[in-house]
């Protein structure tokens, strides 16, 4: 049975089971800072196990695409480890619970119409305090209890939140996957390659407190994830993973370009594997708008594909050719994720470029690497340093025994547990550098009972007459508020938009015969209700009173002007930089808006200019801006573009700008785009991962920017007596000046330094065979320090040099060792390193030459004095 077919099955049994199929959302969370990767089928339908929003349908099903990375050095050596994987779920959020969880998933198991498995060889384990569990295995489905094995383990739980007892189902591969009755580990559950665990139960009943204690979820949920990969291993009765037809097209093609078999070698094995794994990571991570990077998730991608380049050297590969390999990522995926096949051209250009880039890069550290084994020697070491072999890895991706490799070819070694030291360290900066965040929330609460309705009034109104049907203080349902309260209020109906696809929440006041409030703020609850942070400045407001709700009109105004600039802006940068543009996030708010997409390299000045003045071109057009509801297919036949992380229901709210921009979208927006008057570039740059920001002004406030920034050229006409007109030709004349006067300064540092040299020729002391200079100079900086060393140099070719310069509080440090003296032993880089150290400092160099820098100049003299001792000897 192929992948795609046992894909199929799962999301047609619960179709029959009456399960909402939810499409796999993106591999980059959204709105969850506690994740770096959706590494889950349930990852994404957190809101729905926590209460903070409640599903159309409580029953769910999915399969979800994933990425961890955890284990990234198993990948390939193992049956079963992989970065990228799909998990198969199906979910119910407080509806069905263990009877129906396990009896459907035993019927979808071994029943001949879905996967057919031999019902002997399924064993489960559960939780030893799970008696209900344990009997619905053993009495209502038939298990042997013999079959059933009781774990300790079997209980789920990320901190706090909901979690609960979980059971695993396990198929036996048969004694050829290990027979020996004396194995401890010979069970289901067990480390052992017989007993392959396909599928994981999780009755999620409990809700992890913040003080540890655990009490029953006001609603039990289900959360289950089985394997595809596994299922195809073991419906395809192949020996692992990587031999299904997941994998094997990419890994055939890598073979037939290399020239080598699979299943020659075990070395050229794992090559094949690791490079067919990964190159299917970095596809659908490029396809979901992660770009290679030196931060985030865009520097997990560059690290994949640069391990990948790595094995594929191992191959003979020398050349970029991942990128041919999106072919048979498309081929074998694109049935189910179309990301892949209608972004492949992109994704193969994002990973070629990337390719390209790290051979360039391995030749650069090769360099680097040569000139650190030439230190390491002519410092007498013959070790390479763990913080230096770390750099090479984390700086230019030289894995290890790269490393290792071209360090014995040396006659060096390499210090390896320096190396895990400081790779230890980075895992604990990035896993710092991570949001603290708990991962689910509390269910329950007041706001989690609300069933009232609230309808939204407010993409038409702006002021509405509305009745108040809930008021929560303090986490509670009360049925009054009064003067100084701060509170939650939903009302039956409202004009205030509740913060949602980055526009911000409006702000405004309710008023009734005995009260006024102001609103700061608006969220949703889990039924979709708009919940009014409000203070209440006088008066009581009561559950049932009837009031008016007025939106703060002029920032509602300056908001849309905002947001439909950001659609404009959109379309924009797609004409200009191209269609693998996509939104990755968006903030809409009265004084600005900023616009997050992926694009990789940077924007020139040229482009920005482009992209501006065609969202100008928009605004003077006077386009009417059209806004209708459509069916979810028919929005997308239209070429409705669907936005970064977001859910559509069946029907979908579309904002059309006359034959220009056309998305989907449930902000608020001008009726005109005329109304926008002005859009202006205030900043644009990169924010990693392959994500950059433009922050723009509209309106008003863009014409106050421009007149700021007039202002300013004012005064720079001004300081240069200048008029506006001729300021840049005036800025290029003092330019012109300064080079000029540069030149003369270095000209007469040069004579000034070739004076000094001749002065300092009669300070030369005889110490044995050999001739020293020490001296204190004037120089404004390391390179004029430089200078005078370089004509004393010359001028004495047979001395040491050591000079001393204090500039600015700091000093700096030059020694020259000519090469006789070197042959006796003495070596620049370790004389400058102690003589900076009496001043607080550092540095080194090669043994005839030699620099650093102190803190301390009052020990300046001490320091040349020392100086004048190690010479001696």
């Amino acid at each position: 049975m192929k992948a795609s077919e046992i894909r199929s099955k799962w999301i047609e049994f619960f179709k029959t089971k009456n399960h909402k199929i939810e499409p796999s959302a993106s591999l980059v969370p959204h709105n969850d800072p506690s994740l770096l990767w959706i590494n889950a089928g349930m990852a994404p339908l957190k809101p729905y196990f926590d209460g903070r929003v409640k599903p159309e349908n409580p029953r769910i099903a999915n399969s979800q695409k994933c990425i961890r990375t955890n284990d990234i050095e198993n990948v390939g050596k193992t049956r079963r480890h992989h970065t990228f994987f799909e998990m198969l779920g199906n979910f119910s959020i407080g509806d069905y619970f263990k009877e129906e969880a396990v009896t459907w998933a035993w019927e979808f198991l071994t029943d001949k119409k879905w996967i057919g498995f031999d019902p002997e060889r399924l064993s489960v384990t559960v939780y030893p305090e799970d008696e209900e569990a344990f009997k619905l295995w053993n009495e209502k489905i038939g298990l042997p209890a013999e079959r059933i094995i009781k774990l300790e383990e079997n209980f789920w739980d990320i901190g706090e939140g909901p979690c609960g007892p979980c059971t695993e189902i396990f198929y036996d591969r048969g004694e050829a996957y290990g027979n020996d009755p004396e194995d401890p580990e010979l069970y289901p559950g067990g480390e052992n390659e017989r007993y392959l665990e396909v599928w994981n139960l999780v009755f999620s009943q409990f809700n992890h407190n913040k003080d540890g204690s655990y009490t029953p979820l006001p609603n039990k949920n289900i959360d289950t994830g089985a394997g595809l990969e596994r299922f195809a291993s073991i419906l395809q009765n192949v020996d692992s993973n990587f031999d299904t037809d997941l994998f094997q097209p990419t890994i055939q093609r890598t073979a037939e370009m290399a020239g080598v078999k699979y299943n020659d070698s075990v070395e050229t094995d794992v090559a094949l594997k690791v490079i067919a794994d990964h190159v299917r990571t970095v596809a659908f991570a490029v396809g979901d708008g992660v770009l290679p990077s030196n931060e985030g998730r865009g520097y997990v991608i560059r690290r994949l594909l640069r391990r990948a380049v790595r094995y594929g050297k191992v191959l003979g590969l020398d050349r970029p050719f991942m990128y041919e390999l999106t072919q048979q990522v498309a081929d074998v995926m694109g049935v189910y994720y179309p990301e892949v096949v209608e972004k492949r051209e992109f994704i193969a250009k994002v990973i070629k470029t990337e390719e390209e880039r790290f051979h360039e890069t391995l030749s650069d550290g090769l360099a680097i690497l040569a000139e650190i084994s030439g230190q390491a020697k002519a410092n007498g070491q013959n070790m390479i340093s763990g913080s230096d072999a770390f750099k090479l890895y984390d700086t230019y991706g030289f894995p290890f025994d790269l490393t290792e490799d071209y360090a014995a070819e040396h006659g060096l070694t390499v210090d390896r547990e320096g190396f895990d030291k400081a790779m230890e360290e980075q895992r604990n900066r990035a896993r710092s550098a991570r949001q603290d965040n708990a991962s689910m929330k509390i269910q329950g609460g007041a706001i989690s009972e609300l069933t009232v309705k609230s309808e939204f009034v407010g993409y038409n109104d702006l002021v509405t007459e509305a009745k108040v049907v809930a008021i929560i203080r303090d986490e509670q349902m009360v049925d009054s508020v009064s003067e100084g309260d701060t509170c939650q209020i939903v009302l039956d109906r409202t004009p205030f938009y509740a913060e949602s696809g980055g526009q911000v929440s409006d702000e405004g006041i309710l008023r009734g015969e005995s009260v006024f409030a102001k609103v700061k703020g608006l969220f949703k609850a889990p039924l979709g209700q708009h919940v009014h942070m409000a203070t209440i400045d006088s008066g009581e407001l009561r559950v049932g009173d009837s009031i008016k709700a007025e939106v703060d009109k002029t920032s509602r105004e300056a908001i849309v002007k905002n947001h439909t600039a950001t659609h404009l802006l959109h379309k924009a940068l797609k004409e200009v930089l191209g269609d693998h543009v996509n939104q990755a996030g968006s903030l809409v708010e009265p004084g600005r808006l900023r616009f997050d997409f992926s694009h990789f390299g940077g924007i020139t000045p040229e482009e920005l200019a482009v992209i501006e003045r065609k969202v100008n071109e928009q605004i003077w057009r006077q386009i009417p801006v059209v806004i209708e509801y459509k069916s979810i297919d028919e929005a997308k036949a239209m070429g409705a573009m669907a936005l970064f992380g977001e859910k559509y229901g069946d029907i979908v709210r579309v904002v059309q700008v006359g034959d220009y921009s056309l998305e989907l979208c449930g902000g608020c927006h001008v009726n005109n785009t005329s109304e926008i008057g002005l859009f202006k570039l205030v900043s644009e740059s990169g924010i990693g991962s392959g994500v950059r920001r433009i922050e723009a002004l509209t309106g008003r406030g863009a014409y106050e920017y421009m007149e700021s920034q007039l202002d300013l050229l004012k005064q720079a006409a001004a300081s240069l007596k200048s008029n506006l007109n001729d300021v840049p030709k005036r800025i290029d004349a003092m330019h012109a000046q300064v080079k000029e006067l540069t030149r003369e300064n270095e000209s007469l540092q040069g004579k000034l330094s070739s004076i000094e040299a001749g002065q300092l020729t009669d300070k030369v002391v005889q110490h044995g065979d050999t001739k020293v200079l020490t001296a204190r100079v004037e120089a404004a900086g390391m390179d004029t320090l430089r200078t005078l060393a370089d004509e004393l140099k010359v001028k004495l070719p047979d001395t040491v040099i050591v000079l001393g310069a204090a500039a600015e509080e700091k000093v700096n440090f030059v020694v020259i060792v000519p090469q006789d003296q070197v042959k006796k032993g003495l070596h620049a880089g370790k004389i400058v390193k102690e003589v900076a150290a009496v001043c607080g400092g550092g540095g080194g160099g090669r043994p005839d030459m030699a620099q650093a820098g102190g803190k301390d100049a009052a020990k300046l003299d001490e320091a040349l004095r020392l100086a004048e001792q190690i010479i001696a000897g």
